[in-house]
């Protein structure tokens, strides 16, 4: 699927105040949906004692699929907010790793190394 495609149809289902000029929302709740993968892996983690991908059931890689999900739904949001395509995100996050790649510093810290 389109990253571009995937946008415009998720924002069908935008249902929050001043949809469409309001940032800060889905911001909070990507920040949600993150604080749920981590949690579910935690769970995990405690519960189960699964520490590698390979480790998970079906059920429970279908679980972290569903959550992940819902990150990209914000995300998405997000990024339709600030008035750019998905798909633009994605390349500039490509273009800095393999920049990053480039110059030998994938490893470190630092948004600008």
């Amino acid at each position: 699927m389109e990253f571009n495609f995937y946008q415009q149809k998720t924002s069908e289902y935008w249902r929050y105040p001043d949809a469409g000029n309001n940032f800060l929302f889905p911001t909070l709740g990507l920040a949600g949906e993150v604080g749920e993968v981590v949690s579910k892996i935690k769970k995990l983690m405690r519960d189960k004692g699964v520490f590698t991908p390979t480790a998970l059931s079906a059920e429970d890689t279908e679980e972290l699929v569903k959550e992940l999900g819902d990150v990209l739904f914000y995300l998405s949001a997000m990024a339709k907010e600030l008035h750019v395509n998905l798909s633009d995100v994605a390349q500039v996050n490509l273009d800095k790793i393999e920049d990053r790649r480039r110059r030998g510093t994938l490893l470190g810290s630092g948004d600008n190394r």
